[in-house]
């Protein structure tokens, strides 16, 4: 089993959060600017993310925490798991966690060890591609971005009011003449990198696979404040 890096924080620092499956932090961004310390976990190197990254699969490294009891350390857990099993989950995690080898995803897993941190959390999806619980629902459109981005939370031990969904001002690009980019795949009217930049708030890393993945610092941002404002009253009761 990965053994989690030991983390040190100095007291009366912002409260930390775990980001797992954190690509290229654009989550991991959002939070920070809402007011959390930060650690990235993915199962490939990524140099651009921006904060602590830690490369591990990260359903072994949240078990790991749990053991050893180092996920005390944080305050909240965000994760943004793959769909598909082979994205991410090997074999030997999935045997070794009891959840067999036909599973076709892996927010039930992700979904099974955040329960047992004890800790809120918060779960994130495309639009149609897990069962998730749609408690919060949020579109590049309330923040004036340049993609709309649709994006499903799942909110475990803890809620926040859902805003209002405007109408659209167009539509994407590619599909139509559209007023927002195409943040995914390549070719056929789809947005340059630097389109994407610029369209989602994200100027830390120029490489289009993390791009494409990337939910946009506003989503998470909004989430944070709101996240921050939960766990406060937990810290003083502890």
């Amino acid at each position: 089993m990965t053994q989690p890096t030991p983390i040190r924080r100095v007291p009366g620092h912002r409260p930390l959060l775990l980001d797992l499956f954190c690509c290229a932090g654009g989550a991991g961004t959002g939070y920070h600017r809402a007011g959390f310390d930060v650690i990235g976990v993915d199962i490939i190197d990524r140099p651009n993310y921006p904060f602590t990254f830690v490369r591990a699969e990260a359903l072994e490294y949240l078990a790991a925490l749990i053991a050893s009891r180092e996920i005390r350390r944080f305050k909240a857990v965000h994760s943004s798991p793959p769909c598909q099993a082979g994205c991410a989950l090997t074999v030997g995690t999935n045997a070794s966690q009891g959840w067999g080898g036909d599973h076709h995803d892996l927010v039930a897993p992700t979904r099974m060890l955040l329960e047992r941190t004890g800790l809120p959390y918060v779960i994130e999806q495309p639009n149609g591609r897990a069962e998730i619980r749609k408690d919060l629902s949020l579109c590049g459109e309330m923040f004036g971005l340049g993609v709309l981005r649709h994006r499903n939370f799942e909110l475990g031990r803890w809620t926040m009011p859902q805003p209002a969904h405007p109408k659209h001002r167009g539509y994407v690009r590619g599909y139509r003449h559209g007023v927002y980019v195409a943040a995914y795949g390549a070719g056929g009217g789809k947005a340059t990198v630097p389109e994407m930049q610029e369209a989602m708030g994200i100027t830390w890393t120029d490489v289009r696979e993390e791009l494409t993945e990337a939910i946009p610092p506003a989503f998470s941002e909004h989430i944070g404040r709101a996240l921050l404002t939960a766990i406060r009253p937990l810290e003083v009761a502890a």
